[in-house]
Formats: structure tokens, C-alpha cells, sequence
């Protein structure tokens, strides 16, 4: 009989949650866990990201909306766990328009949530962002501090956060919350700087440069990311929120100087211009928690890890091709 937990995964065809049913699976033999993917399919999902597993004896897929109850019930019941990476994430996107953002990353937290409840589910793992914590000049955030986002975006995944974690509170429901830095790697949709630099660049295009470059950010491999959250799922502890970092902070001028690099292009390709509304200034986490807790480390250093992504991107251009239209704001 197999005792390995049945998961479900909301979110599982867009970049981060794909890469981590690919990694889960993957490595499971038999007797492994199960895990089914719930995906809405909206323009950042991508059914081809899910193609390795779909062979798998412990792979399932379900095309349905995290807003759904009477599906995220259904679908709940049948499970033991739960990682939630269902989301609307482009910051662009929620300045243009926050309505998406509020239904699918607070409505539908707190669908699944409540399903959780009922079916009195084992473990619910809410990944969020490093974005809740707004901006900060010097230092880095751990995980007590308070919340103060600024953009449309960061304030939804705060709510899920704080819904989520008053859940354990109220309910006695095992929720446990990651918040990561900015992550990169193949697979992800081209709105996203890392890619849409990329992939404009390999074209032979023009990228934008927001305001004077100097926003910081830490850049997290979506290798070390998913491990990261397994780390969380399988030994996390209830009602705790870990920080995942990836130990290399760049400004976007940097960023964009080593991406030219990679790309065989130079500053004459950049286009500078008017910075996002509400920008913020450096995002930092502290992530020593989840160090000293679970032994997490990121272990791809980011030149290796640049490299491997630029390549792929170069010898995949079938996958991001089709996707560019959907990409554009």
C-alpha cells in the first residue's frame, strides 16, 4: 500500500510550481508521492512545461479555477497536502489592472483554504514573495517583521499570507508560508525581466531599463527555490513563515550588464526609460530560518545558473516563441 502523500498543487503549469512537480516527481520512485496539478491555464500557463511528467503513474491534471469551490473541494477531499503557487504575479499587470489579482490570489487562497479545513487536510504550503515586505535601504527582513506592500500585486500575496496564517490561528489548520526573492531560470514566461531580456536580445531587439537602474534585487534560482519548498513541506513546522533567498543581489544595471554580456550584445541595445510607478528600491531577506531550521542553502551560483538559462532559452526557442504575443502588456 502506498502511504507517500497525495499532493495537490495549485498553479502547476506556470514556471515556478511546473518546475516543482518536475523535481517532485522526478525523483520519486515507486511508491513516491502522487500529485495533481490544478491549473486555470491563463496566458503564464503552459501545459508543454508539464510534458516530462505526464507519463508519470503518479502524475494527475486537472484544468480548473483555484476560485472554483465546488472543484477545489472535490479535488482537496482526494489530497493530504497542499502546495499553493496559484497567482497572478506580474507587478506591471496589477498597476494596469489589480481585479485578477484580488480574486485569484485572495478569493482563491481562501477558497482553498477553506476547503483545507473541511477536509481537515494534513499540510497547506502558501508560497508568497519577498515583495509583502516592501522596500528596505540597508539590511535584510526576517520573517516578524511587518508587511508593507506597494504595489497592487504585493498587496494581494500579503492577504493570502495573512489569511492563511490566521487559519492556523483560528483553525488549528497546518499552514505553513515561504517568501522568496526574485527568481529566474528556464521555463519562465518572457514578461519576466530575466526572459524578456533574453529573449529580445536573442532577436536581436531593444530592452527596457527602468529609471536609473539602481533597484536591487536577490536573484534566487528556481532549482533552489523548489527544493527549498519541499525543505518546508516535509519538515517545516506549523504557523512558521520561512524566508528563501538566493544569497545574490544585483541593481537592474548590473543585472542588465551581465545579461548583454551573456547575449553577445552591449549598452546600445538598452533603452532607457521612465520608471514603474511605485517602484521599490531594494528588496532584501534575511533567510538564516530557514538555514538553521532545514539546512537550506542555494547552491547554484548565479553565473553558472545565468548561463544554463541564456542557453536554454537559446535552444528552446520553440517553447517562447509562441508565447510572445501573450506576453505584451
Amino acid at each position: 500500500m502506498n502511504t507517500a502523500p497525495r499532493v495537490l498543487v495549485t498553479g502547476g503549469a506556470g514556471f515556478i510550481g511546473s518546475h516543482y512537480v518536475r523535481t517532485l516527481l522526478g525523483s520519486s520512485g515507486p511508491g513516491g508521492p502522487e500529485v495533481t496539478v490544478l491549473d486555470k491555464l491563463t496566458y503564464a500557463g503552459n501545459p508543454a512545461n508539464l510534458d516530462p511528467v505526464r507519463g508519470h503513474p503518479g502524475f494527475a491534471f486537472v484544468h480548473g479555477d483555484v476560485c472554483d469551490p465546488v472543484l477545489v473541494d472535490k479535488l482537496v477531499s482526494e489530497h493530504d497536502q497542499i502546495v499553493h503557487f496559484a497567482a497572478e504575479s506580474h507587478v506591471d499587470r496589477s498597476i494596469a489592472g489589480a481585479d485578477a489579482f484580488v480574486r485569484t490570489n485572495v478569493l482563491g487562497t481562501q477558497t482553498l483554504l477553506d476547503a483545507a479545513v473541511r477536509n481537515r487536510v494534513s499540510t497547506v504550503v502558501q508560497v508568497s514573495t519577498d515583495e509583502v515586505y516592501g522596500s528596505i535601504d540597508t539590511g535584510s527582513w526576517t520573517e516578524d517583521q511587518p508587511l508593507r506592500p506597494n504595489s497592487p500585486y504585493a498587496a494581494t500575496k500579503a492577504s493570502a499570507d495573512l489569511i492563511a496564517l490566521s487559519y492556523h490561528r483560528t483553525h488549528g489548520l497546518d499552514v505553513r508560508v515561504t517568501r522568496c526573492s526574485n527568481n529566474y531560470g528556464h521555463h519562465q514566461f518572457p514578461e519576466k525581466v530575466v526572459p524578456l531580456f533574453i529573449t529580445r536580445l536573442l532577436d536581436g531587439g531593444r530592452v527596457p531599463l527602468y529609471g536609473d537602474g539602481s533597484h536591487v534585487r536577490d536573484w534566487l534560482h528556481v532549482d533552489d527555490h523548489v527544493r527549498a519548498v519541499e525543505l518546508v513541506r516535509a519538515r517545516g513546522r506549523a504557523g512558521e513563515v520561512y524566508n528563501i533567498g538566493g544569497d545574490t543581489e544585483l541593481s537592474n544595471r548590473e543585472l542588465t550588464g551581465l545579461l548583454l554580456e551573456a547575449c553577445g550584445a552591449d549598452w546600445s541595445r538598452v533603452d532607457h526609460v521612465e520608471d514603474r510607478k511605485g517602484h521599490d528600491r531594494r528588496y532584501s531577506v534575511d533567510w538564516t530560518k530557514i538555514r538553521d531550521e532545514l539546512g537550506y542553502r542555494p547552491g547554484k551560483d548565479f553565473a553558472t545558473g545565468l548561463a544554463e538559462t541564456v542557453a536554454w532559452y537559446g535552444q528552446n526557442r520553440s517553447w517562447w516563441e509562441p508565447l510572445l504575443d501573450r506576453a505584451a502588456l
